[in-house]
């Protein structure tokens, strides 16, 4: 990791072989770097997900057997992932939403408190 990259805060989940494919895995870890460096990510890559907050993200990942997903925030000091699931719908379900919203609120508010 470079000195000035940004570090990765896991509230929830990860990445593995298996689950994930050792190419997707790999895809993941070039994802997140890019992201570490301050560089942003689109489409078909990342979409944006104003329903969750500001600068929050969906990672896009298609796997041989899956389609997976991973929830992250671009923080000023930090990229935070709230979430990694494995998306079998065309929409990201409610609990999912409702999950990532409160992990990030409840990071926010330790952060805060540390200050």
């Amino acid at each position: 990791m470079h000195q000035s990259d940004k570090p990765i805060v896991w509230l929830h989940g990860e990445v593995k072989t298996p689950p994930f494919s050792a190419r997707a895995r790999f895809e993941v870890g070039v994802m997140l770097r890019v992201l570490q460096r301050g560089r942003g990510l689109t489409l078909p890559h990342s979409r944006p997900m104003p329903s969750l907050g500001a600068r929050c993200h969906e990672l896009r990942i298609q796997d041989a057997a899956a389609t997976w997903r991973i929830v992250y925030r671009l923080d000023q000091d930090a990229v935070v992932i709230a979430d990694v699931f494995s998306k079998k719908t065309a929409a990201t379900p409610k609990a999912v939403l409702d999950t990532c919203r409160r992990r990030l609120r409840t990071y926010d508010a330790v952060v805060d408190e540390e200050g």
